[in-house]
């Protein structure tokens, strides 16, 4: 039997509260790391905000699989231990970034994510000064202007040869059934693919990143491609909790028979080391438009084996 909405609530607040005040004071401390940059080194200033980042998400990810009871699957090739990688997922939900981190915990490698983020943030007192403190990449998503911002962030990669996790979500905005009607008109006009559950990827942002760090930063050795999927007690496929649920709704993973919510929570990995990426651009946009592809082919099998086992309650 689910509980009433304001014990949900109410709970909810109990365990996110106490978040949120350390989100400010990391937030505080990520700041001031801004200052001082005149007295650190940039990797110091890297380190102390990589060991402060992972503080917030752990607490975050302990909410939601611990105290909340998110059971994430997890299924593809191994991830390499403290290995820097570009990361890129497709888009569905909040939820998304609780996928990404449970393999980053199991690689050590939590506190090195580094998303790339909009560039309106920068204007968020706190919260976006302590992202550019990480050295988050900012991003307007229109890759021409992005230039200064990306040197900003590949220089001090390369240069500091900072372990990472650089994460795209490369279809640069969520599903939706609009812009999925959307996408679809796109390739249609353009003779490009559509993949199956996903948005067409925008790929100019992967290939500068492909570019940029395979000629300067070389301890960046491999491309992981995630795909994330979700249902819920209904069998709904790519159907996610809300933010809100992710922190306040016990038995996420429960039977809703039993008063949990439902939810299937998946990942899978692929890693290819950068060496064996294509060597030009239009090369790499095919790439990884084949990931796509292929991904969108993944999500229909693991649709139809949710739907043979579906689950309880």
């Amino acid at each position: 039997m689910a509980q009433p909405a304001i014990v949900t609530t109410a709970r909810g607040l109990v365990l996110v509260i106490p978040w949120l005040i350390w989100l400010l004071v990391a937030d505080i401390i990520l700041s001031l790391l801004l200052v001082a940059r005149a007295v650190l080194s940039p990797t110091a200033v890297y380190n102390l905000s990589s060991h402060t980042a992972a503080s917030v998400w752990l607490w975050i990810q302990h909410i939601f699989e611990t105290a909340n009871g998110a059971e994430i699957t997890t299924s593809g090739d191994p991830l390499p231990r403290a290995e820097s990688a570009i990361v890129v997922a497709n888009h569905v939900a909040w939820a998304d970034f609780y996928m990404i981190q449970h393999l980053a915990v199991r690689s050590g490698m939590l506190g090195r994510c580094r998303y790339f983020a909009k560039a309106q943030l920068k204007r968020v007192p706190f919260l976006g000064w302590g992202l550019w403190a990480m050295g988050m990449p900012l991003v307007t998503r229109k890759w021409a202007h992005d230039r200064r911002e990306l040197d900003r962030v590949f220089g001090g990669i390369a240069k500091g040869r900072w372990p990472i996790w650089l994460i795209s979500y490369s279809e640069a905005t969520r599903f939706t059934p609009r812009k999925h009607a959307e996408s679809q008109a796109w390739c249609a006009a353009n003779g490009r693919p559509q993949p199956r559950h996903l948005l067409y990827p925008r790929t100019k942002g992967f290939v500068a990143t492909v570019r940029h760090l395979r000629a300067a930063a070389p301890h960046v050795r491999a491309v992981y491609d995630l795909t994330i999927a979700y249902a819920d007690h209904t069998g709904q496929f790519g159907a996610a909790p809300s933010m809100w649920e992710t922190l306040s709704a016990p038995g996420l993973s429960a039977a809703a028979g039993t008063g949990g919510e439902g939810y299937r929570f998946h990942v899978h990995a692929r890693r290819f080391p950068l060496e064996d990426l294509p060597p030009s651009d239009e090369e790499l946009a095919a790439w990884l438009e084949s990931r796509w592809v292929e991904k969108g082919e993944w999500l229909e099998g693991k649709r139809l084996e949710w739907a043979a086992s579906p689950a309880e309650g």
